[in-house]
C-alpha cells in the first residue's frame, strides 16, 4: 500500500482528483489517500495558501496528486502552484504531444515533446510596483537553471 499526499484544490480541482483517483482505483493501484487542502480558502482562515504539514506530507510519501488550485490576484499571497515548484525544486514541466489514433489532427503526425523550465523566468516572483498603476516583473535565468533544463 502506497501512501499518496491528496491535494484536491479548489473549483474543479476536487472534480479533477476525484476522477484520478477512481481511474487509479481501477487500474488496481493499492493507494492509501492523506488529504489536505491548500488554496485561497486555507489562506483565510490560517494566514498561508500552503501550510507547512502539505508540504512535510508530500516530502515525506514522495508523491502527491494535486488538483487545479487558482491564485487570486491581489489577495496577497504567492501561488501554491508557484511555491510547490519551487519548494520542491519541480524545475522541468515536461509536455508530450502526439495524434491520437481515430481523431482527427489539425497537423498530422504530430509528436513532440515541449520542455519548459518551470521555477525561474517569471516565476522567481521578483515584483515590484514601481510607480502608482505601473508593476515590473524581472526574469531570473541563471546558468543553473538554463543548463539543467537542456
Amino acid at each position: 500500500m502506497r501512501t499518496v499526499t491528496l491535494i484536491p484544490g479548489d473549483g474543479i480541482g476536487p472534480e479533477v482528483t476525484n476522477a484520478a483517483k477512481r481511474i487509479l482505483e481501477a487500474s488496481g493501484a493499492k493507494l492509501e489517500w492523506e488529504p489536505h487542502d491548500a488554496g485561497a480558502a486555507v489562506a483565510e482562515k490560517r494566514g498561508t495558501a500552503l501550510p507547512p504539514e502539505v508540504l512535510e506530507s508530500i516530502r515525506s510519501n514522495k508523491v502527491a496528486l494535486k488538483g487545479p488550485i487558482g491564485t487570486p490576484i491581489g489577495k496577497g499571497f504567492r501561488s501554491v502552484n508557484v511555491t510547490l515548484r519551487q519548494a520542491l525544486d519541480l524545475y522541468a514541466n515536461v509536455r508530450p504531444i502526439s495524434s491520437l489514433p481515430g481523431i482527427e489532427p489539425r497537423f498530422e503526425g504530430t509528436d513532440i515533446v515541449i520542455v519548459r523550465e518551470n521555477t525561474e523566468d517569471l516565476y522567481a516572483g521578483l515584483e515590484l510596483m514601481i510607480m502608482p498603476g505601473i508593476a515590473q516583473s524581472i526574469k531570473l535565468i541563471t546558468e543553473r537553471g538554463c543548463t539543467r533544463i537542456c
